[in-house]
């Protein structure tokens, strides 16, 4: 090959220096030829929210190291592609941070208005990037984090994972992405399932609606990988015509199903085989053909993006003195006990004219339900 000649210095084009928070990563991993040997001068940049403990949900630190993180993999010269992931094997992301969204900016709107400046820079960080992205579902991508894993131009996710919305049930709207997103990708109808009711869709059925470009298995069994063995693998009509395939399995099945679920490990392996499988094709392509396709394909999302998340911004932070105020206290309560509000008193009392007050607020909280028992 030719001698290429470098100037010898280039300029830099960083925003800002990412942060030392451990709790989002970013690295820049090799990148191989399809027979496996590793490319000289060239990598895929990792971006890892690293947060388990509390299901990789982001803080607002966080979300400023993702954005610096997106910035410098777009314009970092040796960078083919970005993975985009979570930590562990549970969870991508479940969204905001639970506990600071409840102890910090429940009735503070002010504050959340800012907060969601940061979180808007964030997925259009995501949706500007000049490199391909690719989001590594390593497990349940829920709220705010199937959001921004929607603003992934890709998706490969293990098969245990579940995707979904939490706003109307827990005192928001998804309106950081969702409401713009979910109709481009699977339909009006099903989009108005899912942003509404808060029901998590398998990865088999979010795979069948259009929502994953791949998905794998990650139950290990005596050495074998075994599908979801929670939901129905297999692609049949029930006698009421519905596709079944996957839904959650019910009664016996479903207790067989747990059973497996016990016996086996988890092992993401064959994920990072798929993800890796695909970061591969992107190097045999012209790269600025390649970013000027990813710009085009963008827009649909770009143009539903742009054209709300300023009122929708507005709307959720004056939403932290009602609903939010109520549903994230309520969602922060630890895990294993009710983390709901009492939706019928809430209703009963809006019915007959009640006024948000923090009286109001304390009465829908569980604990106080509990406490009346």
């Amino acid at each position: 090959m030719k001698q290429i000649s470098h100037p010898e210095s280039l300029a830099n084009h960083d925003l800002a220096p990412i942060s030392s928070d451990p709790h989002v990563l970013y690295e820049k991993i090799p990148a191989r030829t399809p027979e496996g040997e590793e490319i000289d001068g060239l990598y895929h940049a990792k971006i890892t929210l690293n947060n388990p403990e509390q299901y990789n949900s982001y803080t607002t630190d966080m979300i400023r190291d993702v954005i610096l993180s997106f910035r410098k993999a777009s314009h970092d010269r040796e960078v083919v592609c970005v993975i985009f992931t979570g930590a562990g094997d549970r969870a991508f992301c479940s969204g905001g941070n639970t506990k600071e969204y409840a102890e910090y900016y429940a009735g503070n709107p002010q504050e959340y208005r800012q907060y969601m400046r940061l979180f808007n820079d964030m997925v259009s960080a995501i949706l500007g990037c000049d490199k391909p992205v690719i989001c590594r579902a390593n497990g349940m991508r829920i709220g705010g984090g199937q959001e921004i894993g929607m603003a992934c131009d890709f998706s490969i996710a293990q098969d245990l994972a579940k995707l979904g919305q939490a706003g109307p049930k827990h005192g928001s709207a998804p309106i950081g992405g969702a409401t713009d997103f979910l109709p481009l990708m699977v339909g009006s109808e099903w989009a108005m399932v899912s942003g509404t009711l808060c029901e998590p869709w398998s990865a088999h059925k979010a795979y069948r609606m259009g929502m994953l470009a791949e998905i794998v298995p990650a139950l290990k069994i005596d050495g074998e990988y075994i599908a979801n063995p929670l939901v129905e693998t297999q692609q049949y009509v029930d006698e009421y015509g519905r596709l079944i395939l996957g839904e959650p399995k019910s009664g016996e099945a479903l207790n067989e199903g747990k059973a497996l679920l016990k016996k086996g490990t988890i092992d993401l392996s064959l994920l990072d085989e798929t993800v890796e499988k695909f970061c591969t094709k992107f190097i045999y392509t012209f790269p600025d053909c390649m970013t000027k396709t990813l710009e085009e394909l963008r827009k649909p999302k770009l143009i539903a993006w742009n054209a709300n998340k300023e009122n929708s911004r507005a709307w959720l932070a004056l939403n932290m003195m009602t609903e939010a105020r109520t549903g994230f206290r309520a969602f922060n309560e630890p895990a294993g006990r009710d983390r709901e509000i009492d939706f019928v008193a809430l209703r009963q009392a809006l019915a007959v004219g009640t006024p948000w007050t923090e009286e109001l607020t304390e009465s829908l909280l569980p604990r106080s339900r509990s406490a009346s028992e």
